[in-house]
C-alpha cells in the first residue's frame, strides 16, 4: 500500500543565471517559482494527518523567505558576478554547490534543505516539484 501524503505549495522569487548555457538563460534574469513540496509519514497523527500543512509553511516556507525570496541565486563558482551584486546593491546572495537550474535547485530543496529541515521528525519530504515557469518544471522523488 502506498504511503499517504500531503503537498504544500509555496511561491518565492529569485534572480539566478545558468553559467554555461547555450541560450538566454547565461544572463542574469528572474522568475515566480513555485515549489510544491510532498511529504509522507509512516502513521497519520491523532487528528488524521500526515503534517499540518501550516507545519511545511512555517518550515519550509520561512527556510525560503529567508533564503531564496528576493535573492539572487548563483553557482558557487559565479562569486565575481554575485560579489559585484552584492558590493552595489547590498542584494543578498545564496550560493549552490551546482548550477541553480531548476533541477539542480529541486534536488537541493529534496536532499538538503528538507533533510536538515525535518530531520527527526515523523515525516519524510518525498517530492519536490519546481516551476521555474508556469509551463517549465523539475522534479524530485524518492
Amino acid at each position: 500500500m502506498k504511503p499517504i501524503t500531503c503537498t504544500r505549495r509555496l511561491e518565492f522569487d529569485s534572480a539566478h543565471r545558468v553559467m554555461g548555457h547555450e541560450g538566454k538563460c547565461k544572463n542574469l534574469h528572474g522568475h515566480r517559482y513555485v515549489v510544491e513540496a510532498t511529504f509522507a509519514a509512516k502513521s497519520l497523527d491523532t487528528l488524521g494527518r500526515v503534517v499540518d500543512f501550516g507545519v511545511i509553511k512555517d518550515v519550509l516556507g520561512g527556510w525560503l523567505d529567508s533564503n531564496w525570496d528576493h535573492t539572487t541565486i548563483l553557482f558557487d563558482q559565479d562569486k565575481p558576478l554575485g560579489k559585484s551584486i552584492a558590493d552595489h546593491t547590498g542584494q543578498t546572495i545564496f550560493y549552490l554547490p551546482t548550477n541553480p537550474t531548476a533541477e539542480n535547485m529541486a534536488e537541493y530543496l529534496m536532499h538538503t534543505v528538507c533533510a536538515e529541515l525535518f530531520a527527526g521528525q515523523p515525516i519524510e519530504c518525498v517530492r519536490i516539484r519546481l516551476n521555474e515557469t508556469p509551463n517549465c518544471y523539475a522534479e524530485v522523488e524518492i
